[in-house]
C-alpha cells in the first residue's frame, strides 16, 4: 500500500477525531496519507505531519476531482460517508471502505429511546474502515498539531494567568448543547482559579453576559478573540478544561487535559466523548439524567422543543465544582 486517501469533509472535533486512524495508518503501512476536507478545515489537517497533502473544496467535490484521480491512490478511507462522499468514491473507482454509522440506531434512540448502539467510541467504530487493510486501534489517543507561531501567552489577557487558569468553552453548534450563561457564570464564580472563556465570535455576546454575571473570580472573556489554534494553545496551557459537546473539547482530550464534559439534550451514549483511552480518570460526564425527553435529537435544536431546557438549566453545579477539584489534584 503506497497511497491512502482518508475523507472526512466536517467539522472541527469530528476531523480531530480522525487522527488515531491517520496515525496507525502511516505507522503500521508506511505509506503516503493524503486527505480530504473543506477549506473551512484545511489547517487542521495541513499542519498534521503525518500527512502529506491536503485537498479541500468549497461547495462541490468537483472542484477536486481531477486531482485526486491524478494521485492514483491504492485505497481511500471514507470517514465521512455521506451522499457526497460514497458519489465521490465511486467516481474515483478505486478500492475504499467506510464504517457503520448507525443512523438507524441512532433515529431509535432519540425517537423512542430504544438504544441498540454498540459500546463504542467513534474512534474505534472508525477503525472498521480499515479492518481489510489488517491496520490495528493503537489507544495512544488524539492528535493535534498546531504551528508554535500560534502560541498565545496566557498574560495577554491578565497577568494573574500565569498562576494558572480554567478553560471555560461556552460554545457550540447548537444551543440545546450549550449550558446558559447564569450557569456558566454561577460554576465560575465558585472555583478556586482564574476562567478564561473560549468560543467563536458568535459566543462573544454570550461571554459578556457571563462576565457580567460571574462574583467572586476573575473570569475573563477570549471568545472571538483568537484563531482555532490560539484557542488551542490556550485549552494546551489551562489547568483544566470545562465544555460543552464541541470541537474544543476534543482538542482538549488531545492534549490530555482533565476535563469535565457538560452534555444538553444528546447525550455521550452516541459515542463521542472525550477519548483518552490510556487517562479514562482524567475526563467526567456532567449531564442530567432521567429525562424522558433526552436526546430530542441526535445533533440539536435551536431551541429546546419542550421550552424547558431541563437538560441545562438542571446541570448539577455541585458535582461540576467537586468534579473540578478532584481532576485538578488527582495525579
Amino acid at each position: 500500500m503506497k497511497k491512502i486517501l482518508v475523507i472526512r469533509f466536517s467539522s472541527i472535533g469530528d476531523i480531530v477525531l480522525t487522527t488515531p486512524i491517520i496515525r496507525a495508518l502511516k505507522e503500521q503501512l508506511k505509506c503516503e496519507i493524503h486527505a480530504l476536507t473543506k477549506k473551512r478545515y484545511f489547517d487542521i489537517y495541513k499542519d498534521n505531519p503525518r500527512i502529506s497533502r491536503v485537498f479541500a473544496f468549497n461547495k462541490s467535490t468537483n472542484e477536486v476531482i481531477e486531482d485526486l484521480k491524478n494521485e492514483k491512490y491504492d485505497f481511500i478511507v471514507d470517514l465521512q460517508k455521506n451522499l457526497r462522499s460514497i458519489k465521490l468514491t465511486r467516481k474515483l473507482k478505486i478500492p475504499h471502505a467506510s464504517f457503520p454509522k448507525l443512523n438507524i440506531e441512532k433515529w431509535l434512540l432519540v425517537n423512542f429511546k430504544i438504544n441498540k448502539l454498540p459500546h463504542k467510541h467513534i474512534v474505534e467504530r472508525y477503525f472498521e474502515a480499515v479492518n481489510s487493510l489488517n491496520v490495528k486501534i493503537d489507544d495512544k489517543g488524539l492528535e493535534y498539531y498546531m504551528p508554535d507561531k500560534y502560541t498565545v501567552k496566557p498574560s495577554v489577557l491578565h497577568e494573574k494567568l500565569n498562576d494558572g487558569f480554567i478553560a471555560f468553552v461556552i460554545g457550540g453548534q447548537h444551543v440545546t448543547k450549550v449550558l446558559p450563561s447564569e450557569k456558566v457564570a454561577s460554576i465560575a464564580s465558585r472555583l478556586s482559579k482564574a476562567v478564561v472563556l473560549l468560543g467563536g465570535p458568535e459566543d462573544k455576546k454570550r461571554g459578556d453576559e457571563v462576565v457580567m454575571l460571574s462574583k467572586s473570580n476573575l473570569v475573563i472573556n477570549a471568545c472571538g478573540q483568537f484563531s482555532l489554534n490560539g484557542s488551542a494553545s490556550l485549552i494546551k496551557q489551562s489547568s483544566l478544561v470545562l465544555s460543552n459537546d464541541t470541537g474544543l473539547m476534543h482538542i482538549a482530550a488531545a492534549f490530555q487535559k482533565p476535563i469535565i464534559s457538560i452534555w444538553g439534550n444528546t447525550i455521550p451514549e452516541f459515542v463521542m466523548y472525550p477519548y483518552m483511552p490510556a487517562n479514562k480518570e482524567k475526563f467526567t460526564i456532567a449531564e442530567v439524567g432521567g429525562l424522558k425527553c433526552r436526546p430530542c435529537s441526535k445533533l440539536g435544536h435551536n431551541k429546546c422543543p419542550k421550552v424547558h431546557f431541563k437538560c441545562m438549566y438542571n446541570q448539577n453545579e455541585e458535582m461540576i465544582i467537586k468534579s473540578v477539584t478532584q481532576l485538578m489534584f488527582s495525579k
